[in-house]
């Protein structure tokens, strides 16, 4: 297979002698591909969401699996849904080739052993309505593939990300996903171009995930956890936004919702207390336009 993320850039052969300016430029022009990388696989990106959205309705858990920079990668998507949406942290795990050791220092041999990431993968027990995520940007890391035949083998839904055409990571997974960035401007760092495309298709992935699964209203962020003052207020101006009402009456209302925006909103709208208006997102399955109609 050819591996185009470690060719050299052809474009860019004596880029050490560049001047500040010029290298900072070609440097961020070379991002701007990226965004085109996701841009082209957007209905595949779709197609995955569809799949994905009713076996995590059903408790599924999103499992990420990569190593170095693409297992990074996967854990800060992984961690950031809770403050966003609420998500809870058991239903978004992140594999690492190397463990919690390798998040800031390279493991030596970690991403090269395929027995170990199907070992990581079977620890976590997935099932049938787990969605595994697995994210090389060679698309051929062993300890990738390792994990991807141990979630098939499970029945869980196999989603892969490369920056290579036609790379194992993708034809190995049920819907393959070909970010294809090309040669990077220093050659072989993905932590470049490669790494944004992931970052891009990742966000773009979890976030309209969590739409379809009611953790939106309109476009407002209603399912947000606010884990510090600046999420509190945040949370007071969704409530605000969503209801028309003051800063205090929606300040006085999350208290009383436990800070849940969702609550809080169907409660003002709907002119019924905080219990109530539990009811009727449960009864909605958190869909808030749902509850409001009643």
């Amino acid at each position: 297979m050819q591996n185009s993320t470690e060719n050299p850039h052809p474009q860019h052969p004596d880029l050490d002698l560049y001047p500040v300016d010029r290298l900072v430029e070609v440097l961020v022009e070379d991002q701007l591909n990226a965004a085109q990388a996701v841009w082209a696989v957007r209905i595949r990106l779709a197609e995955a969401v569809r799949e994905s959205i009713p076996r995590i309705a059903a408790g599924g858990r999103l499992i990420y699996v990569g190593a170095g920079t693409s297992g990074r990668l996967g854990l800060l998507d992984a961690v950031e849904l809770y403050p966003t949406f609420s998500w809870p942290r058991s239903r978004a795990i992140a594999l690492v080739a190397g463990g919690a050791d390798a998040l800031a220092d390279a493991v030596e041999g970690a991403e090269d052993n395929d027995q170990q990431g199907e070992a990581d993968l079977l620890a976590v027990r997935p099932v049938a309505n787990d969605v595994v995520l697995a994210i090389a940007a060679s698309g051929c890391t062993p300890y990738v593939l390792g994990a991807l035949r141990a979630a098939r083998a499970s029945g869980s839904l196999t989603i892969g990300f490369a920056n290579n055409p036609n790379a194992p990571v993708l034809t190995a997974a049920q819907i393959g996903i070909a970010l294809v960035t090309g040669a990077e401007i220093i050659s072989g760092s993905t932590r470049l171009k490669a790494g944004t495309a992931q970052k891009i298709a990742l966000n773009s992935f979890s976030s309209a995930l969590m739409v379809g699964l009611n953790k939106v209203y309109g476009n407002l962020m209603v399912d947000l956890r606010p884990v510090n003052a600046k999420l509190v207020h945040r949370a007071i101006s969704l409530t605000m936004h969503a209801t028309g009402v003051s800063e205090e009456i929606a300040r006085h209302t999350l208290v009383l919702c436990g800070y849940q925006v969702k609550v809080a909103i169907v409660a003002l709208k709907c002119g019924i207390d905080a219990e109530a208006a539990k009811v009727r997102l449960a009864a909605a399955r958190g869909n808030v336009r749902q509850a409001l109609r009643g």
